[in-house]
């Protein structure tokens, strides 16, 4: 089979709205993973253990179990209980949530790096426990964590794939409506490789800025 230009150009338009939607996916999953994170890593750090254990339980659990499984769950038996969500939002949930156990590691070790003695000023200056980490923990972890956080935001693109087994209509899934439609594989699926690979490419660079200007952290 011959790479056929004249294909392409007619199926573009339906591959960048593919693109589109993978795209708004995955920057909706990251922030919401961002948010995910930031509980449980201050749940897990709760006086509670009960609180803290249950939510170091849930965790695991979720990091524990694959992605493309959660999906399903989400989008094909939460409504046999009476919550049906469209694609787009329970995909974006998937990732968000999934990831969101990932990023918590992140904030864990960016939180136990600030140096001690920023607790016990804090504690000296008796402020508050919510003083403390809006003003004082936070802003020092939160800088360094920027270039693994956003590791794994690269990393949640390129399983955005996963959310055509949900029926969003992303990238994966729009080539694979074209190629089924006009029994062409190698236009569509080299198109979405490529796609993947020039925002990857994009990514990494930003990545690598993020590095040089805020230093690494290792989960």
């Amino acid at each position: 089979m011959e790479w056929d230009w004249n294909f392409v150009r007619q199926i573009m338009p339906v591959l960048v709205q593919g693109v589109k939607i993978t795209i708004l996916a995955t920057l909706l999953g990251s922030i919401l993973a961002a948010a995910v994170g930031l509980v449980i890593a201050l749940g897990r750090r709760s006086d509670n253990r009960i609180v803290a254990r249950s939510i170091g339980l849930i965790a695991e659990f979720i990091r524990g179990t694959p992605l493309l499984v959660q999906l399903y769950f989400i989008f094909y038996v939460l409504p046999d209980v009476g919550i049906l969500l469209p694609p787009l939002l329970a995909g974006v949930i998937g990732l968000g949530v999934h990831y969101g156990t990932y990023t918590a590691e992140v904030y864990r070790a960016g939180i136990d790096n600030v140096p001690r003695g920023q607790w016990e000023a804090a504690k000296a200056c008796n402020l508050s426990s919510r003083q403390t980490w809006t003003r004082i923990i936070l802003p020092q972890a939160i800088p360094p964590m920027i270039p693994a956080l956003a590791n794994y935001f690269i990393g949640m693109f390129k399983e955005t794939p996963l959310l055509s087994a949900i029926t969003v209509l992303e990238l994966m899934n729009q080539a694979k409506i074209v190629a089924n439609s006009y029994y062409r594989y190698l236009e569509p699926i080299t198109l979405v490789g490529a796609f993947f690979l020039a925002i990857s490419l994009i990514a990494v660079v930003l990545m690598r800025w993020l590095e040089q200007r805020y230093g690494r952290i290792e989960p």
